[in-house]
């Protein structure tokens, strides 16, 4: 198929990667304090925060351009005060959706640069039509919304792709294994060492075992954000943090405590048995 090839294209266009890069570093700079990354990740809410605010500005726009096409003086009232409305809840969305691309693979985050700057141009064309409304120029107002309308549309199956194709902002616990649900062994007790993480396989499941002050924790192997290696990460003060991309957990239930991660981690029962550990999903 046609888009198939054209998307396949620009999930390949290296050319991106240098300005994708410095806009990338601009963001995680900008959303380093852990207060601003996890309210913009929806660490709080329990799943991404940006597709929850994209409904809002794309519904008000879409409004808007049924009220133009109504034309009656109380419908392009209400067609301004939609432009606006729109503008208003884009710049969270916005804040929301740059979050999440700074925290992804190379591939995504080329799709993503376009993404950003369709609906970029997307918002400004409805900025420009709500100054040109306000001046009294309806028919120019109008028009930079049909373009603006057009350009939203794209970003819209461009966000479509990254979401549903390239998986970005889908929580992997689905892709995890659910692990067993009876009391399974998986190592031998004097195998796991103090404060040295251990990969293992439960069932269908890979678990990190980590032993800290003769505490066990277990959790899923690969971080729910993006499938990071959680072993290969960094254990302290009760948590464990993720290399690839900075998620942070908590061992004890798997709680979220700094994004991009939004969902907790899966973490498992434990206990020693006639010299084995055991696990078994919760």
């Amino acid at each position: 198929m046609l888009l198939e090839s054209a998307m396949k294209r620009l999930e390949d266009a290296a050319v991106l990667d240098r300005p994708a890069s410095m806009l990338a570093a601009a963001v995680s700079a900008a959303t380093s304090p852990r207060l601003v990354k996890n309210a913009l990740s929806g660490s709080w809410l329990g799943h991404r925060l940006h597709p929850a605010l994209v409904p809002a500005p794309m519904g008000f726009w879409a409004g808007a351009t049924v009220f133009d096409g109504i034309g009656t003086a109380p419908a392009r009232f209400a067609a301004d005060v939609l432009v606006g409305a729109g503008i208003v809840t884009a710049l969270p969305a916005a804040a929301a959706g740059l979050s999440d691309w700074s925290d992804t693979e190379p591939e995504a985050r080329r799709v993503g640069l376009v993404h950003a700057t369709v609906n970029t141009t997307a918002l400004a064309c409805y900025a420009a039509s709500l100054v040109a409304r306000v001046l009294g120029r309806r028919k120019p107002g109008v028009a930079l919304s049909l373009v603006g309308a057009g350009a939203a549309s794209l970003g819209g199956y461009l966000g479509g792709h990254l979401s549903y194709v390239l998986a970005v902002g889908v929580e992997r616990r689905g892709f995890l294994g659910a692990g067993p649900k009876e009391w399974t062994p998986v190592l031998a007790a004097d195998e796991l060492a103090e404060r040295q993480p251990r990969l293992v396989r439960a069932g269908d499941a890979e678990v990190v075992l980590y032993r800290d002050g003769g505490q066990l924790h277990a959790l899923a192997a690969r971080c729910n954000h993006e499938g990071g290696p959680l072993h290969e990460g960094t254990f302290h003060d009760g948590c464990v943090t993720c290399p690839w991309h900075g998620s942070t957990f908590r061992l004890r239930d798997g709680a979220v405590v700094r994004a991009p991660a939004a969902a907790s981690q899966p973490v498992y029962e434990t206990r020693l048995a006639n010299g084995k550990l055991e696990v078994r999903a919760r």
